[in-house]
């Protein structure tokens, strides 16, 4: 709750369950019932150890009865194994690596009180190198060269692994030359040397995949060195509206993977994204999904009748839900390998890809992909230096 994720977590839930119980709240057995959402601090960017306490503690102290929430999943992991001992669901809404449901798939009977509201890492990479595959045909008409150059920068954490072996992988089959990866710490804060290696191996694009602090260093330090190779990727920080501020505006032209842009993704994105810009000065970012998964809860537990964990399971496995951040929300069945992961993929969980432009954010893809353009997209901006650069 003191980092972004959060403090964006729990501003979500709180509209939600504002306009829940503005409308009388949920109906269980005839009677409505307000929300009351508990703001806990799980710290786990520091520390799963303090995670796993602060997930004890809202169980058996505050006595909640459904967890939304968490961001990195090494602590995640941890705190799921909380939360299916007291058989509590769990709806992830930060936490990206396919490891989280993968242990519904393989150990139902025990995991299959978690949920997750937000593409994991394997989908979110299939999302981000379609953005890539686009920009570097961008790149080729652009420049007029056959094979454009390619250098991944990730941060060494276990959901970006699998997003770094597939761009490995792929990048050949994309008409890309690989020319390295470079993977410091989430917390690094000085990464001058690896975009000047990056700079030095000709690369023309960079394809990003951060989550920590890291990522808003990398961002300001690439425009202020102006290093000539066009971004994509994802950073979560730069999701949000303080990234400019963070940046001191270097962070102009940077790309993200989000959940959300200011597009008419569902008739419900641009007035829930307005609603929450007005009311928090802020844009809302992937993890913000909260505001999805407290409706999917709300329309669990009115047909199901109860509290009960099981029988609310048996709804949520049943969702087919028009939200704010994707035009239909499905989860994968048991026996799935993802179960009670998002469906991801044209009509379902897309993503959308926004691009910073001098303080602002527009959504720049999907574009065209398999006919999908969300209203209120925009095409690519390449930094001014980066055509000055390769053009001179």
């Amino acid at each position: 709750m003191k980092v972004t994720p959060g403090e964006n977590q729990w501003r979500a839930a709180e509209l939600a369950a504002e306009e829940i119980n503005e409308a009388g709240g949920i109906l269980v057995k005839g009677v409505k019932r307000p929300i009351r959402i508990v703001k806990t601090d799980t710290s786990e960017e520091v520390s799963a150890t303090d995670a796993v306490a602060a997930i004890e503690k809202a169980i058996t102290v505050d006595k909640v009865d459904f967890l939304v929430g968490t961001h990195r999943t090494e602590s995640t992991l941890a705190m799921q194994d909380v939360a299916m001992k007291y058989r509590k669901i769990l709806i992830v809404t930060g936490a990206a690596s396919p490891i989280v449901l993968e242990r519904v798939g393989t150990d139902y009977d025990k995991y299959k009180y978690t949920f997750r509201t937000w593409i994991n890492s394997a989908f979110m990479g299939q999302a981000m190198f379609k953005g890539l595959e686009d920009l570097s045909n961008l790149v080729k008409k652009e420049l007029g060269i056959e094979k454009p150059k390619l250098a991944v920068f990730s941060e060494k954490l276990v959901w970006a692994d699998p997003v770094v072996k597939a761009a490995e992988t792929l990048a050949p089959k994309m008409g890309l030359e690989l020319v390295g990866v470079w993977r410091p710490s989430a917390v690094a804060t000085d990464v001058t040397p690896e975009l000047k290696a990056i700079q030095a191996s000709g690369a023309h694009i960079i394809y990003t995949a951060t989550s920590g602090t890291m990522g808003v260093v990398m961002c300001k330090q690439w425009g202020q060195l102006q290093v000539p190779a066009a971004m994509t990727g994802g950073h979560s920080h730069a999701c949000v509206k303080g990234y400019w501020k963070a940046t001191g505006g270097y962070g102009n032209y940077v790309p993200t993977f989000s959940g959300i842009g200011p597009a008419k993704i569902t008739p419900k994105t641009l007035p829930f994204w307005t609603k929450f810009v007005k009311r928090f000065d802020e844009f809302p970012g992937y993890e913000s999904s909260t505001y999805d998964a407290v409706y999917l809860l709300k329309e669990a537990i009115e047909k199901a009748g109860t509290l009960d964990s099981d029988a609310v399971v048996t709804e949520l496995e049943k969702t087919d839900y028009v939200g704010a951040y994707y035009p239909r929300i499905t989860f994968f069945p048991k026996g799935e390998k993802y179960a009670h992961d998002l469906r991801f993929g044209p009509g379902y969980a897309t993503g959308v890809i926004n691009q910073w432009i001098d303080g602002d954010v527009k959504v720049i893809w999907p574009y065209g992909w398999e006919g999908i353009t969300y209203e209120g997209s925009k095409p690519y901006t390449f930094p001014p230096w980066f055509l000055k650069y390769w053009k001179k």
